[in-house]
């Protein structure tokens, strides 16, 4: 499984909604609920699935669906 279809089913959770799809240009304008209480929700268990912790730096770096891949990659790969 590929890093962005486990983020999908990550999504499809957090979110309860199985009908999302996400790609690198998704942002929190494109998925109904996404506000700071679910964007919390969304990085622990991203950070518990691939066993990683993001820094508050990257954090506010992330505009979209495809920062927070490369992020994952970068740290997957150290």
């Amino acid at each position: 499984m590929t890093i962005t279809e486990t983020l999908n089913q990550i999504f499809c959770m957090v979110f309860d909604d199985d009908a999302i799809q996400i790609h690198p240009t998704t942002s929190a304008n494109d998925i109904d609920g996404w506000d700071s209480l679910s964007h919390v929700n969304l990085v622990t268990t991203i950070e518990a699935k691939f066993n990683i912790r993001f820094t508050q730096k990257e954090l506010l770096k992330q505009r979209n669906v495809g920062d927070l891949i490369a992020d994952i990659e970068r740290k997957l790969a150290a």
